[in-house]
């Protein structure tokens, strides 16, 4: 195995930034052998509010996992996040041109800019072009069409389309702590590379990353991306809840969150709900004392908000999801919040842990759904620098590269 690939995924968060260093193993698999966490400032809703504050940030955590895994970190793979992204599903329609009517890749490289031939707003772009299918007259669910016979070719094409403006301040801010940035990934996308099976994306599912303040919504069925949706909102109005309801600090509040926090009351028993925690009001040095189902009757209703306007919008697409829900994220990590989530979509649902059959090493220090980006964006750079190193003579043209990209992530 080639010792001298080292994939690095730098996943930027509102609250917390995490770096992962892993390396190839055998079968495929990917070591996991750095690994570092930092708190995050200078972030908002996947913007960059301070340049400098985010490079400390992402200073902190990549020394971190420099220190573990005893590697210099010269470049990452970041994850591309923000409120204002959204996918739309395109088709475009080509002739076939060439002898013989054998497709060729330049009649999928064309069909494929066809359906990408869109009116953008002002400061917008393309930030991802996810094949779903192709369709060689009037024949659908045709994955590779290159070789095959036909005189009429369609492409489906899932787009994601965002402000240009915060991937490049995120670039900006990463360079300035002298990394080199290979390239930006989706954040969701990320997740489901780690967290997700190819029966996952072939039977259908909803992936739903909770970030602090964004969670993001992705639909996969028959092996590719089906819808695209970002919600401003995340794990911190929880925080703020609590700060409010118990006039507490947001530092005490999320404290109090991380350590005592339920969003399903039927899971306290009679002991839980009447076990006493002690905080301390804003301005006041004495304490006092308040039960965990005053707490979960705080959680619980927000937790339902939520998940409900994500339900609707997946509902919206009528998606056959046989295989659930997936959750990711720190803000997923709530106690309970499978259990509201799996009665509030009415699908079976589960916590997105790192897949094993993809991850060794010290997998099972960041096998946590707060890792499924970071880990997911450093398996994406190890698969891509693989397939880069194995190569030979001519370059493949763009649309060899989309396939490339294409088989990796929805097989």
């Amino acid at each position: 195995m080639n010792n001298d690939i080292h994939a690095i995924g730098l996943d930027i968060g509102t609250s917390k930034v995490r770096c992962v260093i892993g390396e190839p193993a055998a079968d495929g698999l990917m070591n996991i052998v750095g690994y570092g966490e930092s708190d995050s400032r200078g972030m908002r809703r996947g913007i960059v509010t301070a340049t400098e504050a985010v490079s400390e940030s992402v200073t902190r955590a990549v020394e971190e996992a420099e220190r573990v895994s005893g590697l210099d970190v010269a470049s990452a793979v970041l994850n591309l996040s923000g409120e204002h992204f959204r996918g739309e599903n395109k088709s475009g329609v080509v002739a076939v041109a060439g002898a013989g009517r054998e497709i060729s890749e330049e009649d999928v490289d064309r069909a494929i800019e066809s359906a990408c031939a869109m009116q953008l707003p002002s400061g917008w772009e393309i930030v991802n072009r996810l094949p779903q299918e192709f369709i060689i007259d009037g024949q659908d669910g045709i994955m590779e069409p290159v070789g095959m016979t036909g005189s009429r070719l369609e492409a489906l094409v899932h787009i994601v389309i965002g402000p240009s403006a915060g991937r490049q301040n995120l670039m900006k801010a990463v360079r300035k702590a002298g990394l080199e940035v290979e390239r930006m990934m989706l954040e969701p996308l990320a997740a489901a590379e780690s967290a997700l099976t190819d029966d996952d994306k072939e039977y259908g599912c909803a992936l739903v990353n909770i970030g602090s303040e964004i969670t993001s919504l992705m639909v996969f069925g028959r092996g590719a991306v089906q819808h695209t949706a970002v919600f401003p909102f995340g794990g911190l109005h929880f925080t703020k809840d609590i700060a409010v309801g118990l006039r507490v600090s947001i530092q005490e509040a999320n404290k109090i969150k991380q350590r005592y926090g339920c969003v399903a009351s039927f899971l306290l028993d009679g002991d839980a709900r009447s076990e006493n925690i002690e905080i301390t009001p804003v301005g006041r040095t004495e304490t006092r004392g308040l039960t965990r189902e005053i707490l979960c009757d705080i959680m619980q209703p927000r937790a339902i908000e939520l998940l409900q306007h994500i339900a609707q919008e997946t509902a919206r697409m009528q998606p056959q999801i046989s295989s659930g829900v997936i959750l990711t994220g720190g803000g997923s990590t709530a106690s309970g919040m499978v259990e509201i989530a799996e009665q509030v979509f009415d699908a079976p649902t589960r916590l997105g842990y790192l897949d094993g059959s993809s991850f060794g090493g010290l997998a099972e220090q960041v096998s946590g759904p707060e890792w499924a980006v970071a880990a997911g964006l450093a398996l994406s750079s190890m698969r891509s620098q693989i397939r880069e190193g194995s190569r030979t003579g001519r370059r493949p043209s763009k649309v060899a590269e989309w396939f490339e990209n294409f088989r990796e992530k929805f097989r």
